[in-house]
């Protein structure tokens, strides 16, 4: 058995564009990927496309060959980045492959089932009306209406500190803008109960003392966790916040591969990590994570705001591992997230509910992919 082709989509999705794959094998059995990140969704489509014409007349079966392989032959880019992104899409895609081949479920080929049930948390809940406490508590009781019992939310994100051209503002708030991101948080812990779980993203993008400040001023409310107080960039300044701050801290969506995670758990800096499989390494990297983290304790919660491939292929990851926490889940969607793929994804009460069908039981529809191609142009703030 050889790859044939690799064909590759770029696709608007509710936030930013999806990058989507299938590969082909010369015997007529395809698998699915996805290779979402942002900004720059033309780079990882183009760098998709790539990494697939490196991997034609290969055999598609050597899934854990093919990874090695290009990791190692692109490793000169940087072992971060657009290259793991397109990685981590032919690798989806090639498990997807085998999966079918064999007639087994993807979380099969992982090790088999813990669970099918996938717990979720709601995002991107929270994007109509003003900005208000008020509006915030309005959504946040829908979400749990829903059947959600853990949510999250960036209560800076509206304060001017994230859109803005000054820069010097994504680091420090003013005093009335630390209040209005408290009062965001309050009325959405009061409209939800103290049942639910509710985790704040900083997004990295606070100033030390502002970070350390508006972490123990949230606490008393309750979270979850803390998400990316500090950055990627420097384990060293993650161990201080950890020394500074009495809440559980979550990082991950940055990292790229075990060797990101390892200074992170090696050194027990955090509660929780969040790799994202379409950065990460594809669903064969988020397991040796999973893994690797499990070793220090550390439960696993991916990250995904990305395309319906992300949702059920770290679902079934999330399966497949015992330290699992929860899956991050886009509460608000565009319509044809359920349509450019041939079965919507099952959704219940708040989980993803997996079933036997092999692979990650989906193919991907062509014509609806074509119908909503990506916008390649600054939409809404967001460059994608």
């Amino acid at each position: 058995m050889k790859i044939e082709r690799v064909d590759v989509w770029l696709v608007e999705g509710i936030k930013y564009n999806w990058t989507l794959l299938r590969i082909t094998a010369d015997n007529g059995l395809t698998g699915v990927g996805e290779s979402t990140n942002w900004p720059g969704s033309p780079l990882i489509y183009h760098a998709t496309r790539h990494l697939g014409e490196r991997i034609i007349g290969l055999d598609p079966r050597r899934v854990d060959f093919i990874w090695t392989k290009l990791y190692r032959d692109l490793n000169w880019l940087g072992p971060t980045g657009v290259m793991m992104c397109a990685l981590s899409g032919i690798d989806m895609a090639l498990m997807d492959l085998k999966a079918k081949m064999l007639g087994v479920p993807l979380y099969e080929l992982l090790g088999g089932a813990f669970r099918k049930d996938i717990l979720l948390y709601a995002n991107y809940w929270f994007i109509s009306g003003g900005y208000t406490a008020e509006d915030y508590a309005a959504q946040a009781k829908k979400v749990v209406a829903q059947g959600f019992t853990g949510l999250k939310f960036d209560p800076f994100a509206h304060v001017n500190y994230f859109y803005g051209d000054n820069l010097s503002s994504n680091l420090t708030l003013t005093p009335a803008q630390e209040d209005h991101a408290y009062s965001i948080t309050a009325a959405v812990r009061e409209a939800v109960g103290p049942e639910v779980q509710m985790a704040i993203e900083t997004h990295a993008m606070l100033s030390m003392p502002t970070a350390i400040r508006m972490a123990e001023r949230l606490a008393p409310l309750g979270m979850m966790w803390y998400e990316e107080p500090v950055g990627p960039e420097s384990a060293n300044t993650l161990r201080y916040i950890r020394q500074q701050i009495r809440v559980p801290i979550c990082v991950g969506e940055r990292h790229y591969s075990r060797w990101g995670y390892r200074p992170v758990l090696e050194q027990q800096l955090v509660d929780y990590i969040m790799p994202d499989i379409t950065r990460c390494g594809g669903p064969s990297e988020l397991r040796r994570i999973a893994a690797q983290a499990e070793t220090y304790n550390v439960m696993v919660a991916p990250h995904n705001p990305n395309g319906p491939l992300s949702t059920l292929c770290s679902a079934h990851v999330c399966a497949a591992i015992p330290n699992f926490f929860r899956q991050e889940f886009m509460f608000t969607d565009v319509p044809w997230r359920d349509t450019i793929i041939s079965r919507p994804i099952p959704l219940k009460n708040g989980h993803l509910i997996l079933d036997d069908a092999p692979g990650l039981g989906v193919d991907l529809v062509d014509a609806e992919m074509e119908a909503h191609p990506g916008i390649t142009q600054p939409r809404d703030g967001f460059y994608v």
